[in-house]
């Protein structure tokens, strides 16, 4: 933590700007320093080179004394000289004449080079030029720097440019005194800069902490903005321009925040209008990638919403093999998708359109899925019901067509011919009126226009009678075209059921009549009644050619037959279980058929029933 807490602070504009301002005084102060000390040295070495300098009244005496013939009385009076030189800075003094023989010297230890001849190549440079030459030197053995300074020597005899060198004076100074004041003055220069560098670093950190302060608040309160956090605002120090960009900030805060939930408004109302809609949206990137499908897309794709984003809307709507994304784009038409299973009918209508920013970059494209399986499903059934109206239709008039022509070409002459031909025509007739009306009920049905009228009926009696009915028929008839038995069997319990009578008996009797049609010469027909908590239940079973399964599910539907031909020769229109199926709908029931081929077929009618006794009856009518 503590690293990372340093790291942090080390890329921190405070810890910038604090190392600026220490890194600009240091620099200052280091050329400072060196100009000063530069100038310190130099003037303490004028002033050093101006001490160790002998005095002219000496260098004249010397130069006497190696004009002298006599060498002995010359350097006893040169020791003498050198001698009386009191000088604390001079660690050396030689002469040295012209010839290059040391004459002298003030160490009283060294007196042995007395005589010798000098190895010092700038002393003899200095003979032979007929020159000064001074020189600073730094002895490694003593670690000791030292000036070094060689004066001509002239005869005082001679005059002007004639003068003759008769030696020179070879002096050596210790600088040790100069440097230790040189420093000195450094390591006195040196703590006052540091002391200026520490406390200039602080009043660098204060200030920079006095700026950067602001900026650090202003920091946060952006990182909150970013994190949707707009309540807190960003204090004003004062009205530069730190100020000003703090009171920008806050006002900044303020219009995002606004801008934020009027945003979230839209969004949240986007989601309502999206999640309540009955098509199905989609909308992509511009790469084609699923970024927002809503939930009725879902129950289309039979996808989830989170597995769906991100992948390609081609292969959503499964139309890859067909369509490219540059298809879509360019081409925004209309496409119709079946998405039709074992489990459902699924027909859907595809509308694209571009999402396109103001200057016309195409950013993605949105998808409405238009449910239009009932649609289609109504459409079919319209055309297949005009087709096998005008089917049906054309075959009575056809039929009607031929005979009256056989008449009207004199078959009405013949006696045993043209009762026949009316007789079918009167037939033929009567089944065009039936189907018609059977049509009008259907069509008042569907525009919800047919009169219901209720009455609570004795379920037990009402059935009966309609089977009596068909029982009368039979005895009736003396020589009739095939017999049949219907058997019952009734629950004992009377049952009262609120029905429409008259509708109701037509059901019974196209269910009845259906059974008759196809069961064999002899069969029998069970009619069963019973009850369950709150259902009655009617079943008519005959023992017929029955249903294939595949048909089971159409049996209800218009102009259905499972056997066409024998159906129309029987005089069926194929409307009558259709119009059985509206009825029992209408009074709140069900109806279905169970079939195996071969073995007949049962049918079932389901109404609703709650029981009443007998007495109850009574006493609501007598209340009444």
């Amino acid at each position: 933590m503590f690293r990372f807490k340093r790291r942090n602070f080390l890329k921190s504009i405070n810890f910038k700007i604090a190392l600026v301002f220490a890194l600009l005084l240091l620099i200052t102060l280091e050329i400072v320093g060196a100009i000063f000390v530069r100038q310190l040295e130099d003037t303490n070495l004028r002033q050093f080179k101006s001490q160790v300098q002998i005095q002219s009244y000496v260098d004249n005496s010397i130069a006497e004394q190696l004009a002298t013939s006599s060498t002995s009385k010359a350097n006893s009076q040169i020791k003498s000289i050198l001698s009386d030189i009191n000088n604390s800075n001079i660690d050396e003094v030689q002469v040295i004449d012209n010839k290059g023989i040391i004459r002298g010297t003030n160490d009283i230890n060294d007196q042995s080079i007395i005589g010798q001849k000098t190895t010092d190549r700038n002393v003899k440079n200095a003979i032979y030029n007929n020159r000064s030459y001074t020189k600073n030197t730094y002895d490694t053995q003593n670690n000791s720097r030292y000036y070094i300074s060689i004066v001509p020597l002239y005869n005082s005899s001679s005059t002007g440019n004639n003068s003759q060198l008769v030696g020179v004076l070879y002096v050596r100074a210790n600088m040790k005194s100069v440097y230790n004041t040189i420093n000195n003055i450094m390591v006195i220069f040196a703590g006052a800069s540091l002391i200026a560098i520490i406390l200039g670093l602080a009043i660098a950190i204060v200030i920079a902490r006095a700026i950067t302060k602001p900026i650090e608040e202003m920091k946060q309160q952006t990182q909150r903005i970013a994190r949707g956090d707009y309540a807190g605002q960003v204090r004003v120090y004062s009205d530069d321009e730190l100020g000003q960009l703090a009171s920008a900030i806050n006002n900044l805060s303020i219009r995002v925040e606004e801008a934020q939930e009027s945003t979230e408004a839209e969004r949240r109302r986007l989601d309502s209008v999206l999640a309540h809609m009955s098509d199905g949206v989609i909308a992509t990137d511009r790469r084609g990638n699923i970024t927002i499908i809503n939930e009725t897309a879902s129950d289309f794709m039979d996808v989830s919403a989170e597995k769906a984003i991100g992948n390609s809307i081609l292969d959503m709507l499964q139309i890859r093999d067909d369509y490219s994304l540059r298809d879509l784009i360019e081409n925004q038409d209309e496409l119709t998708l079946d998405f039709s299973s074992n489990e459902r009918d699924l027909i859907l209508n595809a509308y694209f359109s571009l999402i396109q920013r103001e200057s016309g970059f195409i950013s993605g494209l949105v998808c409405v899925l238009h449910d239009v399986t009932e649609q289609q499903k109504i459409d079919n059934d319209r055309k297949q019901f005009v087709s096998n109206v005008s089917h049906e239709l054309r075959t009575p008039l056809t039929s009607l067509r031929s005979y009256i022509e056989a008449l009207s070409d004199g078959a009405w002459k013949d006696p045993e011919v043209a009762p026949g031909f009316l007789k079918v025509t009167q037939e033929e007739t009567d089944r065009m009126i039936r189907m018609i009306n059977e049509l009008l009920s259907l069509s008042r049905m569907d525009s919800g226009t047919t009169r219901v009228d209720m009455e609570l009926v004795n379920i037990n009696e009402m059935f009966n009678y309609v089977l009596n009915r068909f029982d009368m028929i039979l005895k009736k008839d003396d020589n009739p075209a095939k017999y049949y038995t219907i058997k019952r069997e009734f629950t004992k319990r009377d049952l009262w059921v609120e029905i429409d009578t008259d509708k109701f008996t037509q059901v019974l009797d196209n269910i009845m009549n259906n059974a008759i049609k196809y069961s064999p010469d002899g069969g029998v027909i069970t009619c069963r009644l019973l009850e369950t908590h709150n259902q009655v239940i009617i079943s008519i079973s005959d023992q017929g050619l029955g249903i294939p399964r595949a048909d089971l599910t159409h049996v209800f539907d218009r102009f259905f037959r499972v056997d066409k031909a024998r159906s129309r020769a029987q005089g069926g229109t194929g409307l009558g279980l259709a119009i059985s199926k509206e009825v029992v709908q209408m009074l709140g029931g069900r109806i279905w058929v169970d079939s195996v081929e071969g073995h007949g077929s049962t049918f079932y009618i389901s109404l609703p029933y709650e029981p009443y006794e007998e007495e109850d009856l009574w006493d609501d009518d007598s209340q009444a």
